[in-house]
């Protein structure tokens, strides 16, 4: 029965400060209230808040700019009107940093008030902007109150997995994701350079907030903003889904380097992903690349599972360079036996066949550069006293290198490349006709070659300036004088 009065009184100071700014010393008591004992004065003071701050922002009666020391203003020779915006400004800060605080309030219906509270002001600051513009079309978020959002669900101390579920619903909003993940990084990165040991609560947190994080597979799909603008503007990085998955990427980045601080660590992480195949697998190679060039990592089989990894696909995903770069590295020791190199060699051959031209031109100098590398395999090109091959004996359906008998085999590919169509394929082709020079061909100029820049290289060619098409000129418009159309048809 006592707290229905203390409600009362609320709403009388609310209104008082709504109504006067003479009445403005109230909101001292609207602020102290927020940090009653019983939870339920608590939530009554939190909807007060709210109703109060949200009337004053739609109002236009806090300060916009850069905040000034409170002392600085009231003491000035300031206008009246200045001094309150400025006085009620720093009321607001009071009442956010309480609020923060609340978000690890020992009851969870407080906690849950105190986040959309702060999640209402965060959209109400971005309608009514307390920054001023720098220039016109600037984008405004209000970047500091929603990193105290952030900072105060990740939690030291508290587990606050159960409020995270409920802050995933504004993930959802392209803006709130965007504004989320370069929070969370700024806060990871805080936390552990400013804690020589950080509690496993937090890195709890952190992963229960990354994990919630997913992004859109379009750009179409970055349009759901939670603080809304009268125009968007395509300058403005929250509406690029190129600058979400950037900071996707460092926001992850951020938490593993820090959880992973050993290489070491993540090896049965790649090793998995390695086995996996496709894309994912292509990923994993640049790291289990470093872990065996710098960290002496042992991988079994590691050549097996890089051979298995050829397939159609390889010429058209999208780490299709990066891929070929790891390759070129791991085949370039001249201590790979034999039948190894020429078991890629040939695998990558029968691929070619099916190869874009833009594929081809770095896969065929990557063949004949292991032919220099590995003169053993050059029998594969000419094999002088050798039977002739009724059938190929390579199999391409066998996984083991070894026991795919590509040393047995020749690369008749290459042979059948030199009649493509596309003239540079052919060229360079029929570089095996010739003694493959000892110096290499670097395909590092190749490997980001695409469709569009050799169809622009063909159309800077300058070809002869007269093509003749027939080999008898025509004479009239029915053809030559013998051809059938002109002994039965005249043009009078």
């Amino acid at each position: 029965m006592e707290r229905a009065p203390g409600r009362r009184a609320l709403g009388r100071l609310l209104e008082a400060v709504l109504r006067s700014r003479a009445e403005a010393n109230a909101v001292f008591d609207i602020l102290a209230a927020l940090q009653a004992e019983e939870p339920e004065e608590v939530q009554d003071a939190v909807r007060v808040c709210s109703r109060l701050f949200g009337a004053l922002l739609e109002r236009g009666e806090l300060f916009v700019g850069q905040l000034p020391p409170e002392e600085t203003v009231m003491a000035g020779s300031q206008g009246a009107t200045r001094k309150y915006k400025v006085w009620m400004r720093h009321r607001y800060q009071s009442c956010c940093n309480r609020l923060v605080e609340l978000l690890a309030h020992p009851s969870f219906p407080v906690r849950e008030l105190a986040l959309s509270t702060l999640m209402k002001f965060v959209q109400l600051e971005g309608a009514y902007p307390l920054e001023k513009p720098k220039w016109e079309g600037n984008y405004l978020f209000p970047r500091q109150l929603f990193k105290s959002v952030v900072g105060g669900l990740l939690s030291l101390e508290e587990d606050c997995s159960l409020l995270l579920s409920q802050f995933r619903e504004y993930l959802e909003h392209d803006d709130i994701r965007y504004h989320t993940m370069q929070a969370a990084s700024d806060a990871v990165a805080r936390v552990a350079n400013g804690h020589p040991e950080v509690p496993l609560t937090f890195w709890s947190n952190a992963f229960t907030l990354l994990s919630a994080v997913s992004l859109p597979h379009q750009e179409s799909g970055v349009s759901n903003f939670y603080v809304k603008h009268a125009e968007p503007s395509d300058k403005w990085k929250v509406t690029h889904l190129k600058e979400h998955r950037k900071a996707f990427q460092l926001m992850w980045l951020g938490f593993l380097k820090n959880k992973l601080a050993q290489p070491s660590l993540t090896l049965d992480f790649l090793t998995r992903a390695y086995d996996m195949g496709g894309a994912i697998s292509l990923l994993a190679l640049n790291g289990l690349f470093i872990l065996i060039h710098k960290h002496n990592l042992e991988y079994p089989d590691f050549y097996g599972k890089l051979y298995g990894l050829l397939d159609p696909s390889v010429f058209h995903c999208k780490y299709r360079a990066r891929f070929f770069h790891l390759a070129d590295l791991f085949l370039s020791s001249s201590h790979l036996p034999a039948y190894l190199v020429a078991a890629f060699a040939k695998r990558l051959a029968r691929l070619a066949l099916t190869a874009p031209p833009e594929a081809l031109l770095m896969v065929l100098p990557f063949i004949c550069n292991l032919l220099r590398r590995h003169p053993a395999c050059r029998v594969l090109v000419h094999r002088p006293r050798g039977p002739e091959l009724d059938a190929d004996p390579y199999d391409p359906s066998e996984e083991d290198p070894a026991k795919s008998r590509a040393l047995e085999s020749s690369l008749w590919e290459l042979q059948a490349l030199q009649r493509h169509y596309h003239p540079e394929v052919s060229q360079a082709a029929s570089v095996i006709n010739q003694a493959l020079t000892v110096p290499e061909v670097s395909i590092v100029p190749l490997l980001e070659l695409t469709a569009f820049e050799i169809f622009e290289r063909d159309l800077k060619k300058k070809g002869p300036e007269a093509v003749p098409l027939e080999f008898i000129p025509a004479q009239g418009l029915l053809g030559r004088r013998d051809d059938l159309c002109a002994q039965h048809f005249t043009l009078s």
